[in-house]
């Protein structure tokens, strides 16, 4: 009777153990597509992503670089002041997106050209997403808008 339930136990315990696997790699297959990593513009250039990696990509827009194309194409350059890339977004911008101004773009880098799916841009006049703040700080170009 005793070797039963210990059999009985181990049975639960083995069960359990499988369901916890299969849950935690069902959660990480669903979660895949939702993660994109964050890159400067100098670390995209340092060392390219896989043209099929989706990331974001962060900086300030360059001044003299946004170019409206035709229909709802739009061309600029994002920079971190130690490097810059190019992008290519096809859609409506934010309404305060301009040169000058913080952003982050999730797309694809073909080895040249960023070409972004979604474009986020800062919302006021001091804030700007972390990501984009410490590599701006990395490159020595961050000028803190509190410290005016």
């Amino acid at each position: 009777m005793k070797s039963l339930k210990k059999q009985r136990r181990i049975q639960i315990i083995a069960i359990s153990a499988v369901a916890l696997i299969v849950a935690t790699a069902l959660i990480g297959y669903a979660m895949r597509d939702g993660i994109n990593y964050f890159r400067s513009p100098s670390q995209v250039m340092d060392s390219p992503p896989l043209a099929s990696e989706v990331f974001r990509i962060g900086g300030l827009v360059e001044e003299g670089s946004l170019k409206r194309g035709e229909g709802e194409a739009t061309h600029f350059a994002v920079t971190d002041g130690g490097a810059t890339v190019a992008v290519v977004y096809h859609g409506v911008l934010p309404d305060l997106f301009g040169e000058g101004q913080g952003m982050i773009g999730t797309g694809t880098f073909d080895g040249e050209m960023f070409t972004a799916t979604e474009i986020l841009a800062k919302h006021d006049e001091s804030y700007m997403p972390k990501e984009v703040v410490d590599a701006l700080k990395e490159q020595g170009v961050y000028q803190d808008p509190d410290a005016q």
